[in-house]
């Protein structure tokens, strides 16, 4: 659509991972088995912790939890990867490109907060393990769980209605594998200065408080598990928290890679990689996290391969 001297974009071009085609068998192969394993892990250890009745506690109700809106993450982002593969058509309309932009702002605020309330349910288990089962009751689980998803909508809501108020023109192509925010931002014909204070302000506050709730949990934790006198004790206490603070790190690490640089230091092959771990990796992740060195979770899976076996 043409008005005045600029013609705004209707429609975008996804390159994808990359556009040279000479990759383009080795990416779809790659992403289709991290595709495949995200989804068999993540619903895998969705059913044991429904099944098994040993794993109905707080702990496991979340980690199943993050795995049911991890099995869901992938969704957002690798059918169009593979799609891109071996189609020459790379277009994504203005409508796809926001519902995109829409469900992938949900599922990343939603694991922020999740991620939060796990490390309010560690800080409850370690910190006050005589009123645990009283604190983090049933209702409150599912209110935790219920209150990620609410913060992820009005988030999503929030910030894709900021993002397309904004109008585009000019090169249509982004050299990307989804429709993010920096790339649309460079693409932008009208002023973004009210655009970037108000993501500043949504993204900043919603991610910083986030590290600062799990922030303040481990050091709580952590002031916890020194008071602990056996060496066995400090063990097993640090040990229900590890997985938990790796997932952080790798999803949170990536996250701020990506927007709390500068606008002037960005760099689209640089990003791109980052963005893979907390859209790609990190779901296919997080069920090895908390399965392989969980001693609960292997004996569930053992249960139930002896139950499918009979």
């Amino acid at each position: 659509m043409e008005v005045g001297n600029h013609t705004f974009l209707t429609e975008f071009i996804l390159l994808g991972i990359s556009a040279d085609p000479r990759w383009q068998l080795t990416i779809f192969g790659i992403f289709l088995t991290l595709y495949l394993l995200t989804l068999s892990g993540n619903m895998t250890l969705v059913i044991l912790i429904r099944i098994d009745s040993q794993l109905h506690t707080p702990m496991y109700y979340l980690i199943g939890s993050l795995s049911f809106l991890d099995f869901w993450y992938t969704f957002v982002y690798t059918p169009k990867i593979l799609a891109n593969c071996f189609s020459e058509d790379k277009r994504i309309s203005l409508a796809e490109c926001g519902a995109q932009f829409f469900f992938s702002a949900f599922v990343t605020f939603t694991e922020c907060y999740l991620l939060v309330a796990m490390a309010y349910d560690r800080y409850n288990a370690i910190c006050n393990p005589l009123l645990y089962s009283g604190i983090m009751s049933a209702s409150r689980c599912i209110w935790l769980v219920a209150g990620s998803y609410i913060g992820g909508i009005l988030n999503a809501t929030a910030h894709t209605a900021n993002t397309f108020r904004l109008s585009f023109c000019g090169n249509n192509v982004i050299d990307h594998f989804l429709c993010d925010v920096l790339p649309l931002v460079k693409m932008s014909c009208t002023d973004t200065r009210v655009y970037v204070q108000i993501l500043s302000s949504l993204v900043g506050f919603t991610v910083l408080s986030c590290l600062l709730a799990i922030l303040i949990s481990y050091c709580n934790i952590l002031l916890a598990i020194l008071r602990i006198r056996s060496a066995s004790g400090r063990h097993k206490a640090f040990s229900t928290c590890a997985s938990h603070l790796v997932s952080v790190t790798l999803f949170y690490g990536s996250l701020l890679f990506v927007y709390s640089r500068p606008s002037s230091s960005y760099s689209l092959d640089r990003d791109k990689v980052a963005a893979l771990f907390y859209t790609i990796v990190n779901p296919f992740l997080n069920p090895l996290i908390y399965s392989v060195r969980n001693k609960d979770v292997k004996e569930a899976f053992r249960k139930a391969i002896l139950r499918i076996r009979a």
